[in-house]
């Protein structure tokens, strides 16, 4: 596989994740809502009132995960993997002598054929080592020693 179809493979393994997400959030965002109708239609005093404040909070903090995953996608949206540099950056994959790093968003190990990729988002901790970076650079993160063997 060329490198621009492997960072491509990469990207929408790393869009998935993140479709996924959405979808999930925006699903508990419905169900919530669904939940708060009911609540409305019942009348039962004190406890009505809890349960439509906790359903109320439930609410808040889904549309702020959901504003978490939109910064997400719009990160995704930036990321031009048709292009390559000799340094590290958002889109890169490098590879060092500990495995192997796509610059996108951190959703963890990914494999593509047999190769397992790790993808990292470039504020991550191990992201910022690597942003910059050039072939033959080193780095060490939790004690342990990374050599950058090629940037793609």
């Amino acid at each position: 596989m060329i490198v621009k179809e492997l960072k491509a493979a990469l990207l929408e393994q790393c869009s998935l994740v993140v479709t996924k997400r959405f979808q999930k959030i925006k699903q508990t965002i419905s169900d919530i809502e669904e939940s708060l109708l009911e609540e409305t239609s019942s009348s039962a005093g004190d406890k009505h009132e809890t349960g439509r404040a906790m359903l109320q909070i439930d609410r808040e903090n889904a549309g702020k995960q959901l504003q978490e995953v939109e910064n997400i996608q719009s990160i995704l949206k930036r990321i031009d993997v048709s292009t390559s540099s000799d340094y590290a950056r958002l889109g890169s994959l490098v590879y060092t002598n500990r495995g192997a790093y796509f610059i996108g968003i951190s959703v963890g190990q990914v494999t593509i054929g047999k190769t397992n990729y790790i993808c990292v988002a470039l504020q991550s901790p191990i992201g910022s080592q690597l942003s910059g970076k050039k072939k033959g650079d080193s780095f060490s993160f939790n004690n342990i020693e990374y050599v950058i063997t090629q940037v793609a």
